[in-house]
């Protein structure tokens, strides 16, 4: 059981390394490609935020975002193959803001073509949220293995 639980921890975090490896090596000056798409939607989520809330967001430097992006997959990914809980929860955050945000299906109407595929995958990063909160559980519902306490038999007087 215990081989069996590595390798499906290895595939599940495959994702978010190739991911991140692939982002790190893009990276370049300007964020690499990553950060180009990802300035028009933080500027309208931005927009949108601001007017519900209605404060101002700072300028948001996206390169420092794609960055923090990389180390959170990066690091979460290779904690969470060593069983680390501290690994899920970093893999968690990451998606928590990335995918409101990378995924915004809501910006668009039904009858769009990209309103099926943004949607799609929106749903596969909450399934991978969900997968990550069922494991962060059976983490933490598993007692930790105990020392059996060695008896000490009573002395004949």
């Amino acid at each position: 059981m215990g081989f069996a639980s590595f390798v499906g921890r290895v595939f599940f975090a495959s994702i978010f390394i190739l991911s991140a490896w692939q982002m790190f090596n893009e990276f370049g000056v300007d964020g690499g490609p990553a950060a180009k798409e990802l300035i028009p939607k933080l500027d309208l989520a931005k927009k949108h935020i601001s007017s519900q809330l209605h404060v101002n967001f700072p300028d948001i430097e996206v390169r420092q975002l794609v960055a923090a992006a990389i180390a959170l997959k990066g690091l979460g990914a290779i904690l969470f193959v060593f069983g680390h809980g501290f690994g899920v929860f970093l893999l968690f955050v990451y998606l928590l803001f990335s995918t409101p945000l990378l995924y915004d299906f809501y910006n668009y109407g039904p009858k769009e073509p990209q309103y099926f595929v943004l949607l799609s995958d929106f749903l596969q990063c909450v399934a991978q949220c969900g997968a990550l909160i069922f494991l962060w559980g059976m983490k933490n519902s598993i007692p930790k293995r105990q020392l059996k306490k060695k008896v000490l038999k009573p002395k004949a007087a």
